[in-house]
């Protein structure tokens, strides 16, 4: 393996104690860990058989389970191997929102990603019966659960990711698709509009469009102009793909007896409320046979075989895996859904010598994954010969569904006549990490980002640093022709290729993947928005059932760069030049970026403020001085006094990290967002009118109003105004809200003589 895929297989994958010794010695023990798991959901006398199967498939890396089975199978671990969750419909009350949010909270310590559709709940500014106040809206609780997910650490050293879903026709949908716009805002949210078929005709008729919420019309908009904020939107910030929902529930399997309104973080998963899925993909490039020669070729046979094994193997795991929730469980456990996919397609192309997105491709892509389906088809049939079918089969009802018509004959008369092991069986997800373990080989269907890059990984400290790799068949062409020699024509990347190419790729591959598909239309920064703007209407006439672009923008930045930056100016004697005589121009004023901390004026402009917390007999003054030029005010520095001697390490600390941030310069608008995000377990307090969840949010609010009232930054919406006192309405009546240490539910009360907590059921009496 290369230098970094030892490096994510020991950070990510390998088992090891809780004192960190290893427990699998090489990759080999992580495969043999794995096979045996999913061995022991045979019969006793069969295990050992399987277990060496498995165990051969995954060898060499040419069957890669996803990241949660690698990880958890055979660890004994309470975390789940399913990366894929839709959670259950958010109800439209107070109480109903932050069981949600619990469940929530018990599916991403697991490990599992969420998604979550918000189009339940009622717009901002409806009334909220019986209490006399008007509702903030969807996302304004969106927040709330970014909040929770920052504080989460998944199982591992990942945090959680999540989707988050509103219907096209909700009267908040303007909100939404604008959610993303601030920067450090919804970090731990992808978001996608739910776009009907109704819309897409309105938008092609330029007619009017309804947004409604229970029965009554809030607005009426031109279609079109709505699709175009959508656009503009995902132009500049990435910012939201589109899920073409009616399609996904027509071509549905299981429409007989599930609705889907959401997905799972990146798309590929369909999926129910409670609905869940494990993921494994089949590596292409490790299958092409006299690679570069002119009879390469995807042994047929090869892939054919390793499907069949790779899909006994995944619902193997639906029987060993644990669940956050009972109801997915259940849910898992009726439908037996699995998503098998490939990776490495790309690199398959350019061993077979073919441009990516060429028509040569597309052919080849479709055999490829046509023969995938349909031997995973034809191995759910013989497992439910031997195990049965899912529960919820139904033979009249599934074998009229679109994607079962299209399978050959004979698997058709095989569902008939044995019913079939799992209700769906294929997506292809997104395998950045398992790519980059497997030898950086490209992933999913992705196009090689570029041939040599600098990633930006994750490590286990919270930390980040960059590694540059190669390309898996970029280095074995290097390998074969020389470090000298051209590359051909038929090596592209993501630089180079247009949004048809990258369109073309992906509607091929839909035909024969029955769930979904993720896949990012890469572009670069440079692209016109008319060439840019019908992509999302491309993606719809072609058949795809949802679409995600990117354009690096200064909101979201980019995971992984072709190129190193430019290195900052500098003065002849070396030192760093600080461009304080050209700020960059912000909505919310002029905002300077500077290479080196700015020295201290003798006199700074400044404004100190008071705070009383509950748990203190004394005040807490924060004084916050800024720096002028150009008569413009920008933060310089913070200082935080309290008599409270309790406080005085922390805050001394939180004074020196604040200001040394703010003396860097740029948007520091982002310390604001982090101090709010932190709730204290004891509970909080009400200040002004609402309730904030620590003296740190207190602190945090305080910066907030004074950066809004120098005008460094705009005024913002307050995320929970008057519904979140119905949070605290379980409470003892006169007693402050406080926060579960567990589930982090607003619902921790005296009860008793005992601290508890009416959501979870978490006691400190035990």
């Amino acid at each position: 393996m290369t230098d970094i895929s030892r490096q994510i297989w020991d950070m990510k994958y390998r088992l090891k104690a809780p004192d960190g010794t290893p427990v699998d010695a090489d990759v080999a023990d992580t495969w043999a860990r794995v096979a045996l798991a999913a061995a022991g959901a045979e019969r006793p006398e069969q295990r050992r058989a399987w277990a060496l199967d498995f165990a051969r498939a995954l060898a060499g890396h040419r069957f890669l389970p996803a990241g949660r089975i690698l990880a958890g199978a055979g660890t004994e671990r309470q975390v789940t191997l399913f990366n894929c969750f839709v959670m259950g419909a958010i109800p439209d009350s107070m109480d109903g929102i932050f069981s949600g949010l619990r469940e929530a909270a018990l599916t991403l310590q697991q490990g599992g990603g969420i998604g979550y559709d918000f189009s339940t709940l009622r717009p901002k500014g409806a009334p909220v019966a019986g209490v006399g106040a008007d509702a903030s809206g969807p996302v304004s609780f969106m927040d709330v659960w970014d909040s929770m997910c920052r504080t989460i650490m998944s199982a591992g050293s990942r945090r959680g990711a999540m989707m988050a879903t509103l219907a096209c026709d909700h009267p908040d949908i303007e909100d939404f698709i604008a959610a993303k716009q601030t920067q450090g805002r919804l970090t731990n949210f992808n978001l996608s509009v739910l776009v009907s078929d109704a819309f897409m005709a309105a938008v092609k008729d330029d007619a009017q469009w309804d947004l409604t919420f229970g029965g009554r019309v809030y607005r009426t908009l031109r279609a079109r102009e709505l699709w175009d904020r959508i656009m503009r939107a995902t132009y500049d910030y990435a910012e939201p793909g589109v899920i073409f929902i009616d399609r996904i529930n027509q071509q549905n399997n299981l429409s007989y007896c599930e609705t889907i309104y959401s997905t799972n973080p990146c798309g590929e998963e369909p999926l129910p409320p409670y609905g869940a899925c494990l993921l494994g993909s089949i590596n292409l490039a490790k299958l092409v046979k006299e690679p570069f020669g002119g009879d390469a070729h995807v042994d047929l046979d090869e892939l054919k075989a390793l499907t069949r094994t790779a899909v006994r193997l995944m619902d193997n795991a639906i029987d060993i895996s644990r669940f956050p929730l009972p109801e997915q469980r259940n849910e898992a456990k009726a439908k037996r859904r699995i998503g098998l996919g490939v990776t490495g397609l790309a690199d398959a192309l350019i061993f077979c010598r073919t441009r990516y997105g060429s028509p040569e491709s597309l052919a080849l892509i479709e055999t490829w994954l046509a023969a995938l389906s349909h031997a995973a088809y034809a191995a759910s049939v013989e497992i439910a010969r031997e195990k049965g079918a899912f529960p919820l089969f139904d033979a009249r009802e599934y074998l009229a569904r679109p994607h079962i018509r299209a399978l050959p004959q004979e698997i058709r008369d095989g569902i008939a006549a044995h019913g079939i092991r799992n209700g769906l069986l294929t997506s292809i997800a997104p395998t950045g990490t398992i790519s980059l373990f497997a030898g950086n080989v490209s992933s999913g269907i992705e196009p090689v980002f570029a041939y040599s890059y600098k990633r930006r990984i994750l490590k286990p400290d919270g930390t980040r640093a960059e590694e540059e790799v190669e390309d898996y068949a970029y280095r074995a062409f290097r390998a074969r022709f020389g470090e000298d020699a051209s590359l051909p024509d038929y090596f592209v990347n993501a630089q180079t290729l247009g949004p048809a190419d990258h369109l073309g790729v992906q509607a091929a591959a839909q035909k024969h993947i029955d769930s979904s598909i993720s896949k990012t239309i890469n572009v670069p920064a440079e692209i016109a928005f008319d060439a840019f703007k019908d992509v999302y209407a491309g993606a719809y006439a072609l058949g795809c059932k949802g679409c995600t672009t990117y354009r690096p923008n200064a909101v979201t930045g980019a995971v992984l760069e072709a190129a190193p930056a430019p290195k900052p100016p500098t003065l002849e004697s070396g030192e760093p030049l600080l461009p304080l005589d050209l700020p960059e121009q912000r909505e919310t004023g002029g905002i300077v970026y500077m290479t080196r901390p700015l020295d201290r004026p003798d006199v700074l402009l400044g404004q100190t403020y008071k705070i009383k917390w509950l748990d203190s007999d004394h005040a807490f003054y924060i004084t916050i001085n800024d720096i002028e030029k150009d008569g413009r005010r920008r933060p310089f520095e913070v200082f935080i006094n309290s008599k409270n001697m309790e406080a005085y390490a922390w805050t001394l600390a939180l004074t020196r990290m604040i200001s040394a941030v703010f003396r860097r310069g740029g948007d520091v608008s982002f310390v604001v967002d982090e101090m709010k995000a932190v709730f204290d377990p004891r509970g909080g307090q009400w200040m002004g009118g609402r309730y904030v969840p620590s003296l740190l949010a207190a602190i945090g609010e305080v910066i907030e109003q004074h950066l809004v009232a120098t005008g460094f930054m705009a005024q913002r919406d307050a995320t929970l105004p008057k519904e979140e006192r119905r949070a605290v309405a379980m409470a003892a009546e006169g007693a402050p809200a406080r926060f579960c240490p567990r589930c982090g539910s607003p619902s921790f009360v005296r009860l008793e003589g005992c601290d508890s907590c009416v959501s979870c059921g978490y006691s400190k009496c035990g």
